[in-house]
């Protein structure tokens, strides 16, 4: 994509005691572009969106948000920034409605009492605008399907109006139609022109939506490509080190040597 990108990770890394977590990883996420975030179990997919998300403060590299480097210590800090993470959980609250949970944490209020009104209006509203179909805006969370509360969860992340989406394993436990729900709604962030990290295992959702794939492999970058023109085995082979052989060792060998 041409441009700067809205976020940008220069050279991170990440360490807890004894165990390198991320070495020296690149990642850039323009405006309108979803990045789908892949690799194998402890490849560092989880702990790289936790540096973004504020969760886990980086030991070494530069976050750059729209051209400028910047310190996320705290998630608070990634809120403020315009980051907006959906973790596979999606700690919604079965006992309120859909509007309650839109709104935890950052209720409307009017003369010091909570503005009912207001926030229904506004969650009508967001969920048109994403196109989201659910029974009622008053239904408790607890009654929904899995992927309406998935879509929920994404819809709750953009009551703050963020410029970045990460979305962890969105669909990992949906059906089929519960899937293409969701990722017609990840299209709709790309339309609002949001960028969007997308962590998958389906290789089939990744194919399906995202514009880049970056590969991550024992904590290190293994290849950033363009859907498009990327074969699924090129991507499969990233991700599981097939690639790898001693004279690629080698030449990365000799590239850190003359360094």
């Amino acid at each position: 994509m041409t441009g700067a990108p809205v976020l940008a990770l220069r050279g991170v890394s990440k360490r807890f005691g004894a165990v390198q977590a991320l070495t020296d990883v690149h990642l850039e996420v323009h405006a309108g572009e979803v990045v789908a975030l892949v690799g194998d179990n402890g490849a560092g997919k989880s702990t790289l969106v936790k540096t973004i998300a504020g969760v886990h403060p980086i030991d070494e590299g530069t976050i750059e948000w729209e051209g400028e480097a910047v310190s996320i210590a705290r998630p608070h800090d990634a809120q403020a920034l315009g980051v907006a993470t959906v973790y596979q959980d999606l700690a919604l609250c079965d006992n309120l409605d859909v509007v309650g949970n839109l709104f935890l944490g950052r209720e409307l209020k009017r003369f010091g009492t909570l503005d009912e009104v207001a926030m229904e209006k506004r969650a009508r509203e967001l969920l048109d605008t994403l196109s989201i179909r659910i029974p009622s805006v008053r239904i408790p969370i607890a009654a929904l399907s899995g992927g309406q509360r998935q879509v929920v969860a994404i819809a709750r992340a953009l009551v703050g109006d963020p410029k970045i989406v990460i979305l962890d394993e969105p669909t990992a436990a949906l059906g089929v139609e519960q899937t293409a729900q969701v990722l017609d709604l990840v299209e709709r962030l790309r339309g609002r022109g949001l960028g969007v990290i997308l962590i998958s295992h389906n290789m089939a959702d990744v194919k399906a939506v995202a514009d880049t794939v970056a590969v991550l492999r024992l904590g290190r970058n293994n290849g950033v490509f363009e859907v498009a023109g990327t074969s699924h085995e090129e991507i499969i082979s990233a991700i599981t080190g097939a690639t790898e052989n001693a004279v690629t060792r080698r030449q990365a060998r000799l590239a850190e040597e003359a360094k």
